[in-house]
């Protein structure tokens, strides 16, 4: 029986609070326990693993990097890549989470994303993700969840509360110049700043596209292993490119579109529909 076949669906609802829901949409972030539990993880997490270290022999060492490769090792959509992995990142519990969360009733697949921070790593320049997604909606949002136990040395996410609601800063892709511009922009503005702190394997972090986050350096000698999804509302259109993060984005996760079209390529599927 292929290994694929053994491993949980993840497909089981996971329960939010009316609470949970309005602290996201006014925040910008929230943290989950447990949205999967120690033995889901655990057949997971060396399948990421391996997969990680088939991939990562191809990057730069260290001290060769630039400040944003230093901040993690990055391998995306390895649902396209390892049919084992396909089955968490469609994994219908992780997406409606994110669709009630954002209050959609039908959300897609925008990439997946392994991040891996090497003992060591660099910190992750403060930065809005929706910078590179070249989509007409601010209804966007990212899973980021812990495969191991993992501290605040570890280079857990700090969060601006409050500063999804700012919108798009134009093109200020993750650098040092990302990460200095956005820290005078959180002082100036006011925005109380967020670390969820220690995370178990299978708690799991969300936060809107807009939301400004970065993460410090991992100062254990342990490997902060995460992986994170991102998804959008189905309905979405894209819109023309106006940076170069964009531009790749669009001929990368939204291949044969085109501003105005449909965002929703072959890879792109609905991964949950409420009416369905």
């Amino acid at each position: 029986m292929a290994i694929h076949n053994t491993l949980p669906e993840l497909n089981e609802t996971y329960p939010l609070t009316e609470a949970q829901i309005q602290e996201f949409q006014s925040q910008g972030h929230t943290i989950l326990q447990g949205v999967c539990a120690p033995d889901e993880i655990e057949l997971y997490q060396p399948l990421f693993a391996e997969a990680v270290e088939k991939r990562a022999h191809s990057i730069a060492p260290m001290e060769e990097r630039d400040t944003y490769g230093k901040a993690f090792l990055q391998i995306m959509n390895l649902w396209r890549q390892e049919e084992a992995l396909r089955r968490f990142v469609f994994a219908k519990r992780f997406a409606q989470i994110a669709a009630e969360l954002m209050g959609v009733k039908s959300i897609r697949l925008y990439h997946d994303q392994a991040l891996y921070k090497e003992a060591g790593g660099g910190f992750t320049p403060w930065h809005q993700d929706q910078h590179y997604w070249p989509l007409d909606t601010d209804k966007t949002i990212t899973m980021w969840m812990p495969l191991v136990d993992v501290t605040e040395s570890m280079g857990t996410m700090n969060f601006a509360s409050g500063s999804h609601e700012i919108g798009y800063l134009g093109d200020l892709p993750i650098s040092d110049e990302s990460e200095s511009m956005i820290i005078d922009l959180v002082n100036e503005r006011g925005y109380s700043l967020t670390n969820h702190g220690a995370m178990k394997a299978g708690d799991a972090t969300f936060h809107y596209g807009w939301t400004l986050h970065g993460a410090p350096g991992n100062n254990s000698d342990l490997t902060r292993e995460v992986m994170t999804i991102i998804y959008f509302a189905d309905g979405a259109r894209c819109i023309e490119p106006d940076n170069i993060g964009r531009t790749n984005d669009l001929k990368t996760w939204l291949p044969g579109c085109k501003p105005g079209d449909l965002a929703a390529s072959e890879l792109n599927p609905v991964l949950y529909n409420c009416e369905l």
